[in-house]
């Protein structure tokens, strides 16, 4: 069997710790607009986005279960966070919400990409889901932008810290 570069075990853990991740960012964002905020064109296009989420994020709780792999050991504070992060930009409205979700969805469409070019031929079923899943994030940051993401004046300073915060959340768990 071929030697490959990459760890199979560190993208299944990460990839279940993101998208449990963005279905907690979601639910946040829903919890926002079922008490506070109330822009049901807004909610609709949450709940469509995070269908999607919760797909991925039970493909790799199955593959975690199937694979006997630990989960990252913060996946408390994830989702603490997915949920803090998903109701305070949807608190700041509109364009907040949606530049949460194009910002998310800029750094998971990188990190899959390098797993998509990493995964071998002995992987082809995770190879493909990832494709799949990829492009339903790269179909939410469009949509993102078409619902009024923008990255002008403060804006592109919550950008910055929205793909720093998920780097940062990449690379743990990924290892721990």
């Amino acid at each position: 069997m071929k030697k490959t570069n990459y760890n199979v075990e560190e993208f299944i853990r990460v990839d279940h710790a993101g998208e449990r991740g963005a279905v907690k960012i979601y639910e946040g964002q829903l919890l926002a607009l079922n008490t506070i905020i109330k822009d049901d064109d807004l909610k609709k296009k949450i709940e469509e986005m995070k269908i999607h989420e919760l797909e991925h994020s039970q493909f790799f709780e199955n593959e975690i279960r199937k694979r006997n792999i630990k989960p990252t050991k913060f996946l408390p504070l994830w989702d603490l966070l997915g949920v803090g992060l998903g109701f305070t930009s949807t608190i700041l409205g509109k364009k907040a919400a949606m530049l949460c979700t194009a910002s998310v969805e800029k750094v998971i469409d990188k990190h899959y990409l390098d797993q998509i070019n990493q995964l071998g031929s002995d992987e082809k079923e995770l190879k493909k889901k990832i494709t799949k899943f990829r492009e339903d994030e790269l179909h939410h940051k469009d949509i993102a932008y078409e619902e009024g993401a923008t990255k002008k004046g403060f804006y592109s300073v919550m950008d910055k810290i929205i793909k720093t915060g998920s780097r940062i959340a990449i690379n743990i768990s990924e290892k721990i």
